[in-house]
């Protein structure tokens, strides 16, 4: 599929807004069975079977393996994985949803920051402007604002950085090698080996319907980082992470079609303003490529 565009800034903006569908897809049945479980049990059953999917992927895909060369920069990027998981985990737990979904919006201004002096691709100043716009949109989809300062915004921040500097390496890695399996697999068995340890002191019997909803779960949760380990190797970061902010409209929509909530103006001109800046970023960075190749 991803050969079948030839406009990279194109294939790499399709991924994204795939990714962003299978990713409110599976925050949906988050929802869904989360409040009767600890975060570590659902945490260590889906990574436990996002590294299943992915060793079954590598055995019948002769051109993946879970191999992968930048062995220490992997190693640091699951360990940001970890690090991410649980203080995204702990912010749930501490502050309103819309604080903590602010957080996740800035996350690409950060990346965008240190994309840079990491990985060489600082944003051209129209980009920055997009960036912000898109930034702009998600506030005007969380209008209520910060519930204020505390410690929730502290584990929000942690996340915030970690996350994002957890995406800055999977670019680094994809700049050098394709292993978008590899970079499915490492940090998630970081994940369910760090999860485990808890697993005894949390753990609750599940029934069936639950052991398939987490089943369903992974199996987004698999497909999402797939193709995002693919959107990062095609695009520069700071037009990647913007974009996985399309993930606030995929929320909307799931909201008016699944629940009947139908959007506020304000919520409708920030859905606008998202979608506005993710079209303007791919076009800005696919006109450069046309730039860069003419010249």
């Amino acid at each position: 599929m991803i050969g079948s565009f030839k406009n990279p800034a194109i294939a790499g903006g399709a991924l994204v807004v795939l990714y962003t569908g299978m990713m409110a897809a599976g925050d949906g049945i988050t929802k869904l069975i989360a409040g009767g479980y600890e975060a570590p049990q659902l945490f260590a059953l889906s990574a436990a079977l996002v590294c299943g999917f992915s060793g079954l992927a590598a055995r019948f895909k002769s051109d993946e393996t879970l191999h992968v060369k930048s062995k220490n920069v992997m190693g640091l990027r699951a360990i940001l994985t970890v690090v991410a998981s649980l203080a995204f985990f702990m912010a749930f737990r501490l502050l309103p949803f819309a604080d903590v979904f602010l957080f996740i919006a800035l996350i690409p201004v950060f990346a965008s920051a240190l994309s840079g002096p990491i990985l060489g691709e600082a944003p051209r100043p129209t980009a920055w402007a997009a960036l912000f716009l898109g930034v702009g949109g998600v506030l005007f989809l969380m209008p209520g604002g910060f519930s204020g300062v505390q410690a929730g915004h502290g584990w929000a921040a942690l996340a915030c950085m970690t996350g994002g500097l957890s995406m800055l390496l999977a670019r680094q890695i994809a700049k050098v090698e394709r292993a978008p399996l590899a970079q499915v697999f490492w940090p998630n068995l970081a994940l369910m080996l760090s999860m485990a340890v808890a697993l005894p002191f949390v753990w609750k019997p599940m029934g069936a319907a639950d052991l398939a909803w987490v089943a369903i779960y992974a199996g987004f949760l698999f497909g999402a980082r797939y193709v995002a380990a693919e959107a990062m190797r095609l695009l520069p970061a700071y037009v990647a992470l913007p974009l996985m902010n399309l993930q606030f409209v995929w929320m909307v929509l799931i909201g008016l079609l699944a629940f009947g909530e139908v959007p506020a103006m304000a919520t409708i001109f920030g859905v606008t303003l998202v979608i506005g800046s993710g079209l303007w970023l791919v076009v800005e960075d696919s006109l450069a490529r046309l730039r860069g190749h003419s010249a």
